[in-house]
């Protein structure tokens, strides 16, 4: 998952979303230099970090990414996922997207601090040319993975372009994300619920 799909299934809980938000930016045990309840919500981002590689319909979706660039097809994926979150955004929120993100956004500034120093300059480029609500557009969604190969990734390779792989099999894209979300969104619920339970028994 991309950065919006990851703060979405984390809930409401502060601390959670932005766990969900950084947990990219995060290597190694927990809670290392974060605060423990920081580091919950790194914890949670992991976990459906797993569970999206096992899934049924991410996997599918993995398969229908070219041969050429299969080798980041999981990156792809979670881009173009993104996009479905935010192209389908009312069916599961009440908050408009560009509130919610907004609101985000200032959180993320609010506790910088508390941040790993690694997502600082992401958050910069983030709120400033507002990604989590431009994910809305393939356009967007292009140019994102067109600047991962530029400028993140260090050997050659053929993430370029791979917009392209979107528009190829939009609708099966479409219908994965469909599945996996609903999925996914019950897991996490369920992680948050054992969690609360546990923590106040």
């Amino acid at each position: 998952m991309n950065f919006l799909a990851h703060v979405w299934l984390a809930g409401d809980g502060i601390e959670d979303r932005l766990g969900a938000l950084v947990g990219d930016f995060v290597k190694g045990p927990l809670p290392g230099k974060l605060s423990p309840t920081l580091a919950v919500g790194v914890e949670l981002h992991r976990r459906v970090d797993g569970y999206a590689d096992v899934h049924p319909a991410f996997l599918r979706s993995r398969r229908r990414v070219s041969a050429m660039r299969r080798r980041y097809a999981g990156i792809m994926v979670d881009m173009f996922y993104d996009h479905f979150l935010a192209r389908h955004w009312p069916r599961f929120s009440e908050v408009p997207l560009a509130e919610y993100v907004a609101e985000l956004y200032a959180l993320a500034e609010r506790r910088r601090g508390d941040l790993p120093p690694a997502f600082h300059r992401t958050l910069g480029y983030m709120r400033q040319e507002n990604w989590l609500l431009s994910y809305r557009t393939p356009d967007a969604i292009a140019l994102a993975l067109d600047r991962l190969a530029q400028y993140r990734l260090r050997q050659p390779n053929h993430l370029g372009g791979g917009g392209a792989e979107l528009l190829a099999c939009y609708e099966g894209f479409e219908t994965d994300f469909l599945e996996f979300i609903a999925d996914a969104r019950r897991y996490c619920a369920g992680l948050l619920a054992a969690r609360s339970s546990a923590g106040g028994s």
